[in-house]
């Protein structure tokens, strides 16, 4: 009798998980950021609207607010941030080097109506807040419907509450002094 060994599939997913741990390790354990790799790191950002302005916080722990610029230019915001601390050198082997050291930076696209030139920044526990007010020709305007009856417009009544806690209805101020 002759015993035939056919192939397992999962023997070749098996070294398919190996080739897969294999690239990753080599791609990011052995070589941290710096070592060939651009020292440039992305910005983490938060970007909110209000009715008022544009938000923009950006997280930026262990860089001093000296170290870093904030342009607008043609309609893009830059903000690029520069650790400037040195590593010490000289007191033994690297075992594992997580602390990111370079520069951080991020540029995104603003949208039309802000005024640039009005923004306020404030750095506060290593998060940059900057603010950017709308222009006033964009921000959004409230629009009063006056009440018609039979064809003509009415002045809008007011209602005034009492101080037994009953409203009543009343002229505004100018109608009545006519």
């Amino acid at each position: 009798m002759t015993i035939v060994r056919r192939p397992s599939p999962f023997g070749e997913l098996m070294s398919l998980r190996s080739a897969m741990d294999r690239l990753f390790e080599d791609s990011f354990v052995r070589h941290p950021l710096g070592a060939g790799f651009d020292t440039t790191a992305s910005l983490p950002l938060d970007v909110t609207r209000t009715a008022d302005e544009l938000i923009v916080e950006a997280a930026l722990p262990g860089i001093k607010p000296e170290d870093v610029e904030i342009t607008v230019e043609d309609g893009t915001l830059s903000i690029r941030g520069e650790f400037r601390e040195d590593r010490k050198t000289g007191e033994g082997e690297n075992l594992v080097q997580e602390i990111r050291r370079g520069t951080v930076a991020r540029a995104v696209t603003l949208p039309t109506g802000l005024e640039p030139d009005k923004a306020n920044a404030t750095f506060e526990n290593g998060v940059l807040t900057l603010r950017i007010p709308k222009a006033e020709s964009v921000k959004p305007k409230q629009i009063r419907i006056s009440p018609t009856t039979e064809g003509k417009a009415t002045t809008p009544r007011m209602v005034a509450a009492s101080t037994n806690g009953q409203s009543s209805e009343r002229e505004p101020a100018t109608a009545a002094a006519r």
